[in-house]
């Protein structure tokens, strides 16, 4: 390793661990997702320019009109999702730049992504294999239709704002499985967790949110 390429991962580390030093003062307190987002280095995931930023709590601009979730937002819908179980086999709406489904792939050994954007897709890709997750399956498809012919998934975290729950995600949720999604329109939004049990689902509305919409179609 060259002294330049040392030096960007001792930043990457020191900033990795400010980040996760925050998440903790932020009420996050699931040593696994904590651990799984300490594991993933951000910056691979965010455009060269914005590298330096990579480890803020923000959210950052992946063009397309896509944004890469905040470190706050994603360890707060996976500490949901996994509160007394495990995720099992898990589907992500909206890969983005593949950063979220790096982390699932630290916590469960079966994840899907699908993405809409052929463009995101291919950089999910060889971001993936920059960050040494050869696990993760991305598949170019339409979010609001999932994933049937992998289903059913004990897990699904959508990356992306919907006004109603596609029905397509309800069906393809394992019994016992959890569904965590932005529910509402821009400027309205708040997480919706949906668990499938033996009579039906149920919902529980948490925390407002701030996510671009999930929309139809692929590109």
């Amino acid at each position: 390793m060259n002294v330049a390429a040392a030096g960007i991962g001792m930043t990457s580390q020191r900033t990795r661990t400010r980040m996760i030093a925050r998440l903790r003062e932020q009420g996050i307190g699931d040593e696994h997702v904590l651990a799984a987002i300490a594991a993933v280095p951000r910056h691979l995931f965010v455009e060269e320019a914005l590298a330096s930023r990579a480890y803020e709590d923000t959210a950052l601009p992946l063009g397309y009109a896509q944004t890469i979730s905040q470190p706050y937002v994603v360890a707060r819908m996976l500490e949901i999702l996994r509160e007394g179980r495990e995720l099992g086999k898990t589907l992500e709406i909206g890969a983005g730049s593949g950063y979220q489904a790096a982390v699932l792939a630290q916590l469960t050994t079966e994840v899907y992504a699908v993405e809409r954007i052929a463009p995101l897709l291919a950089r999910a890709r060889i971001n993936l294999q920059a960050a040494g997750q050869a696990g993760v399956l991305l598949v170019h498809a339409d979010g609001n239709t999932g994933l049937p012919e992998a289903a059913p998934f004990d897990t699904i975290i959508v990356a992306a704002a919907t006004a109603r729950v596609p029905n397509a995600l309800l069906q393809q949720l394992a019994l016992g499985g959890r569904m965590l999604l932005p529910l509402g329109t821009a400027g309205r939004q708040c997480l919706l967790l949906i668990e499938r049990r033996a009579g039906g689902f149920s919902e529980t509305r948490l925390e407002d949110v701030s996510f671009v919409p999930l929309l139809s179609g692929i590109e």
